[in-house]
């Protein structure tokens, strides 16, 4: 049996590799996955830029696919927050690979498909903020919470990513911080006196 690019069965028959529905589609691999997610992504991307009026308002099915959650998985395991439990006191990182990730990855696509899903609270502790006396509010969501929140960042970011300007800098994908203080000092060099900074 071999498996077809949507992720169902594909029966031989007859020496021919005929597409049947037979069943659930299973969880693919994280490449396999990877794959998909990127060519959707590319899609989103390119829809937001070449119609900025458009209205995505059926993107929610993506959310709760497999592909998408199984690379939101991989970035929740890959984090190095992935060692902290939430309130539900399960670690990510002590989550299992196969069987186990595969059961606790259809618990939550089933709460997402059916509507059921409802974020938790999160765990609260202080960490002290770096050169200071003061603190700061640290929120843990839980590993199910994590999960959900990466496939929305996978599903939403290239479609906002398209009305941002390239001077936009925050929260932004392969972008951090450092790469706006060069543009600072790169303008500073060609008579720029000014810097705006702002947090919305």
């Amino acid at each position: 049996m071999a498996k077809s690019p949507s992720g169902y069965d594909a029966v031989a028959t007859a020496g021919t590799e005929a597409l049947v529905n037979t069943g659930e589609p299973r969880w693919a691999d994280l490449d396999e996955a990877t794959v998909r997610v990127r060519a959707m992504q590319t899609k989103l991307h390119h829809w937001a830029v070449s119609d900025p009026d458009r209205l995505f308002d059926d993107v929610f099915n993506l959310v709760h696919d497999r592909d998408f959650l199984t690379v939101a998985w991989a970035r929740v395991k890959g984090n190095k927050g992935a060692r902290t439990a939430g309130v539900d006191r399960r670690i990510p990182a002590l989550i299992g690979g196969g069987a186990e990730s595969v059961e606790f990855l259809e618990a939550v696509r089933e709460l997402l498909k059916s509507r059921a899903f409802v974020p938790l609270p999160v765990r609260e502790r202080m960490i002290p903020k770096p050169g200071s006396t003061k603190f700061l509010r640290l929120g843990i969501p839980t590993a199910r919470d994590r999960v959900v929140q990466a496939s929305l960042a996978l599903v939403l970011e290239p479609i906002f990513e398209a009305d941002f300007k390239p001077v936009s800098y925050g929260f932004r994908p392969k972008r951090r911080a450092q790469d706006a203080i060069a543009e600072i000092h790169a303008m500073g060099t060609r008579n720029y006196h000014w810097v705006f900074e702002a947090d919305i």
